[in-house]
């Protein structure tokens, strides 16, 4: 810091100074009553320069401290402009380390899920392999194509998460229609496992987005069937109240346990089910809860240990006038 670049900055005390002398000066100009020595008058201006210089002198010495100890935290403030900014750099600071910590938490994240993933979908391709080496069943290949699907599917919803807002459409869909087709993409499974399935809907419209509500669908049915045990049943149910609509798919599986409940939908966990009874990434429930919340839904869980689970998808009741108008001038161009 060189002394001149000093000085620009303390203008405002140099100026203070002079405009103090001058105005102590007119004073004793503009008084009759007093003789005026100009021996005096300089020897005045003298020791006013000579503080202001002394003071001027420790000030450059304080900058110059405050400088070299900028490096540790416990440096004091020169002013309260240095102080505020001071403030404003440690805040600044902190929303920094709070980015990053929020940034390595994100990628411990994909790094977490990418590893489970791997681990999982070998299992089925290593059952593929062995398929290949013994008569192949048509019904146990189509079971673990699908798996394969699904497991794709999770990865690539995973990967859209953060760059949802570039991909969605929000329409009025046909929910009734839309639990057909998934159920009917799992029939085989139905099939397979003597899995009875009660579908009770009525038709009723939905503002979502397709794709995402569809895959959020297909993976709630995954998930029942998975710990659903063989002869079983699930049961779907579309009702509207006087708040909302609501989707219900409950089956009598397994179930689980009550201190598992609150933590179904968090990212990468399994349960006590996940470990016991099927390998599982604890991605399926994660993502369906994530999507339905960026669709403005929400799903909640209820289960019994070997009774029942349940799982509802919650819709706003309410539907977007703009969305109806456009219905309408659809409806009235198709007539």
């Amino acid at each position: 810091m060189t002394f001149l670049r000093f000085l620009r900055y303390e203008r405002p005390v140099i100026f203070l100074y002079l405009v103090g002398f001058l105005i102590t000066a007119m004073v004793f100009f503009t008084d009759p009553t007093r003789n005026w020595l100009w021996g005096t008058f300089f020897y005045a201006l003298a020791l006013i320069l000579l503080i202001l210089a002394g003071y001027l002198l420790f000030r450059y010495q304080q900058n110059l401290r405050a400088i070299r100890s900028m490096q540790s935290r416990d440096y004091e403030s020169l002013s309260m402009e240095g102080d505020y900014a001071q403030q404003h750099m440690d805040e600044m600071r902190k929303q920094h380390i709070r980015e990053l910590n929020t940034i390595q938490e994100k990628q411990n994240e994909h790094y977490d899920f990418i590893v489970s993933w791997f681990h999982e979908i070998k299992t089925p391709i290593a059952v593929l392999r062995l398929m290949q080496q013994t008569e192949v069943d048509a019904k146990s290949l189509s079971e673990e194509v699908s798996r394969i699907e699904n497991y794709v599917d999770q990865a690539l919803y995973y990967a859209k998460l953060d760059s949802f807002n570039q991909d969605y459409e929000i329409k009025n869909c046909d929910l009734e229609r839309m639990v057909k087709e998934t159920v009917k993409d799992h029939s085989k499974t139905f099939i397979s496992k003597k899995i009875r399935i009660n579908l009770q809907l009525e038709p009723m419209a939905v503002q979502s987005d397709s794709k995402w509500l569809q895959f959020i669908l297909n993976q709630l049915i995954t998930n029942s069937l998975k710990y659903t045990s063989v002869g079983g049943e699930i049961t779907i149910t579309i009702v509207e109240t006087p708040q909302e609509k609501q989707l219900i798919i409950r089956d009598n599986g397994i179930g689980i346990e009550q201190k598992d409940l609150p933590r179904v939908f968090n990212r990468g966990f399994t349960g006590e089910n996940g470990r016991t009874h099927s390998k599982s990434t604890g991605m399926g429930l994660y993502l369906a809860q994530q999507l339905s919340n960026k669709l403005e839904h929400y799903i909640t869980c209820t289960s019994d240990v070997n009774v029942y689970t349940e799982f509802i998808i919650h819709f706003p009741k309410n539907h977007d006038p703009f969305l109806l108008m456009n219905q309408n001038n659809a409806d009235k161009k198709t007539q």
